[in-house]
C-alpha cells in the first residue's frame, strides 16, 4: 500500500500541476480587477493586501468546490475572523474521530504591496505584479538577476510563474488545495485513514503575523474535543534558500516584536531652532545609537539553530507644521527578531537603556518606549486587538512529525530529482531540515505554558519552546525566501509540484505513526 501511495501521489501531483498553476495565476491576478476601479464602483486600491483579501478568498472557495478538494460544499467555509477553511477526512475508515490525527495545513492569503509602476518600468515592461509575464522579449534579465536572491539558468525560465504573492505565499495555499484534492481521490487507497486534515488560508499575516491561527486557537480550541485540537501544523510558506536549495523542511523560526518609540519635542519656526526641541534630531540619535549597539551585538543573544537576535529601524512618522519648522513629534519603530533566550521585556529595557534616550529626556523631550497594539479589522470586520509580539518556536528534530516529513520527501521527491552539487536554489535530492530566516503564521499557534484554557491529550505530543507550548510544526513550501517582497517575485513550478506531493504524502505517513 505504501508503494502504491508513493507512485499515485507522484503521478497525481504531476497531473495536477497545470491546474495548480492556473489557480495560482488567478489568485495573483485578482487585484487587477479592483485596484484601478473607483471605490464607488466596487474598486479597492488595497485589494489583496492584509485585511483586503475578500475577492481572492471568494475565488479560492469556489475553486475548492469546483475542483473537488472537499467532499461537500459545506466542508469549506469562512470563519468569524475571515480565514478560509476546509476539511477532509475518510468517514468510512472505521476510526473514531477522537482517535484521528488532526493535521492543519496553513498558508496566508494576503500579500505585500505590489509597487506596480516599479514592476513595469524596472523589469523593462515585460512583467506585471498581477498579470505576470506579459512580454518575454522585454524582460530585463540583468535587472532581475541583480534584484533577486536566486534565479535558475535562462533555459529553465519557462518553469517560472511571476507575480506578487507567487513565492509569498499564494503558491503555498494552492499546494494545500491540490493536496487535499489528491488525498480525497486516493482515500480508497488509505490516503486519509486516521486523519482529519484542515486547510486554512489565513488573513492579515503580512501585517499581523499569526493573527489567523491565533483566532482559531483563542476562540475555538478552549474546551474543544480532541478531534479539533491539532497534532501538527504544516506551514506552506516558502522554504527555499538561494544558496542551500529549494523546498527545505523547516522546523523553527525566531520570534519577533515591534518596539515603538515616541519622541515629543517642542515645535517652533525653523529659523529659530533654539526656541524648540527637535524630536527628529534627538530621535535620529536614538536610531543611530541603536544601530551601533546591534552592530556590536550588545544585548543580543545567538542560537546555534535559529541564529542571533536582530533589531532594525523599520518605520517612522513625523508630525510637523511644515518643512521649515522644528517638528512636534516623531514616532518610529524597531523590528526586533527574538532568538531563544531573548524576551520582549528585556528587548524593551534595552531600548529604554540607550544613552540617547536618557539624553533626550534630560534635554526636556518626552520619550515613550512601548509595544504597539494591532487594532485593524479583517475583511469581514473582525477586530484584531493584540500586542505586536509574536513568539518564536522550535520543533525537535526527533519529533515524529519531522521524521514523517523527511520520509515523505524521500518517497515522492528524491526519486524524481537529480543531485545538484554546489550552492544555489535548486531542488535537492536529499531532504534538508533547516529553519526560516523570516516569520510565518506559526507564531500565532503557541500558547503560554501556564495556559489551561483547553486540555491537550498527551498523545498529541505538543512540544515546549521556551515559555510557550504548541503542536509540532514544520514548513515546506515552494518559493525562495530571498525572492519574497521584491520586484520580480516568482516561483518555480517544479517546486510547487513537489511541495504538493510532499504535503499529500505526509498525511498518511503521520497518521499511521
Amino acid at each position: 500500500m505504501d508503494d502504491l501511495l508513493d507512485r499515485e501521489i507522484r503521478r497525481l501531483a504531476a497531473r495536477d500541476l497545470p491546474l495548480a498553476a492556473e489557480l495560482l495565476r488567478e489568485a495573483i491576478r485578482v487585484p487587477h480587477d479592483h485596484v484601478d476601479r473607483p471605490i464607488d464602483a466596487g474598486g479597492d486600491p488595497a485589494c489583496g493586501l492584509s485585511n483586503h483579501e475578500g475577492p481572492r478568498l471568494e475565488g479560492m472557495r469556489r475553486a475548492i468546490v469546483q475542483h473537488k478538494a472537499v467532499r461537500d460544499p459545506a466542508d469549506v467555509w469562512f470563519d468569524a475572523f475571515g480565514n478560509l477553511r476546509w476539511t477532509v477526512q475518510d468517514p468510512h475508515d472505521g476510526i473514531a474521530a477522537a482517535d484521528k490525527k488532526v493535521i492543519w495545513l496553513d498558508g496566508h492569503s494576503d500579500t505585500v504591496r505590489a509597487l506596480r509602476d516599479g514592476w513595469r518600468t524596472k523589469t523593462g515592461g515585460g512583467l506585471d505584479p498581477y498579470l505576470g509575464l506579459v512580454d518575454a522579449a522585454r524582460v530585463d534579465r540583468a535587472f532581475l538577476r541583480g534584484e533577486l536572491g536566486w534565479l535558475p539558468p535562462d533555459a529553465d525560465w519557462h518553469h517560472l510563474l511571476w507575480g506578487r504573492g507567487s513565492a509569498d505565499q499564494l503558491a503555498g495555499v494552492v499546494s494545500q488545495v491540490i493536496a487535499t484534492r489528491i488525498l480525497l481521490e486516493l482515500a480508497p487507497a488509505g490516503a486519509l485513514r486516521g486523519a482529519i486534515v484542515v486547510g486554512i488560508a489565513t488573513v492579515a499575516e503580512e501585517d499581523n503575523d499569526g493573527g489567523g491561527p491565533k483566532h482559531i486557537v483563542d476562540c475555538e480550541l478552549p474546551g474543544a474535543p480532541p478531534e479539533r485540537i491539532p497534532d501538527v501544523v504544516v506551514l506552506t510558506e516558502g522554504t527555499g534558500d538561494a544558496v542551500k536549495g529549494a523546498l527545505g523542511i523547516y522546523r523553527g523560526q525566531r520570534g519577533r516584536m515591534q518596539i515603538e518609540v515616541e519622541v515629543r519635542g517642542k515645535s517652533c519656526h525653523g529659523s529659530m531652532p533654539w526656541m524648540g526641541l527637535n524630536p527628529l534630531e534627538w530621535g535620529g540619535h536614538i536610531v543611530a545609537e541603536a544601530a551601533a549597539a546591534y552592530e556590536r551585538r550588545d544585548g543580543f543573544l545567538d542560537h546555534a539553530f535559529l541564529g542571533h537576535g536582530t533589531r532594525t529601524a523599520s518605520w517612522a512618522h513625523l508630525d510637523t507644521p511644515s518643512d521649515c519648522a522644528v517638528p512636534e513629534r516623531l514616532v518610529f519603530r524597531f523590528d526586533r527578531r527574538l532568538t531563544v533566550g531573548e524576551t520582549p521585556d528585556q528587548a524593551l529595557r534595552d531600548v529604554e537603556a540607550l544613552p540617547a534616550v536618557q539624553a533626550a529626556r534630560a534635554a526636556g523631550l518626552q520619550v515613550a518606549v512601548s509595544v504597539p497594539q494591532y487594532r485593524e479589522k479583517t475583511w469581514v470586520g473582525a477586530l484584531a486587538d493584540n500586542p505586536q509580539i509574536y513568539p518564536g518556536w522550535v520543533t525537535p528534530e526527533d519529533h515524529p512529525a519531522i521524521a514523517a516529513a523527511v520520509e515523505a520527501y524521500r518517497r515522492v521527491v528524491s526519486p524524481e530529482v537529480d543531485d545538484r552539487p554546489g550552492p544555489g536554489g535548486y531542488l535537492r535530492k536529499q531532504p534538508r531540515v533547516d529553519r526560516w530566516i523570516f516569520s510565518t503564521d506559526g507564531v500565532g499557534v503557541p500558547v503560554p505554558l501556564d495556559d489551561t484554557r483547553f486540555a491537550v491529550p498527551a498523545a498529541k505530543r505538543w512540544v515546549v519552546s521556551g515559555a510557550v507550548k504548541h503542536p509540532a510544526m514544520f514548513g515546506i513550501g515552494a518559493g525562495v525566501e530571498q525572492n519574497t517582497h521584491k520586484i520580480g517575485e516568482n516561483v518555480d513550478l517544479r517546486e510547487l509540484r513537489f511541495a504538493i506531493a510532499t504535503v499529500a504524502r505526509f498525511v498518511p505517513l503521520f497518521a499511521a505513526g
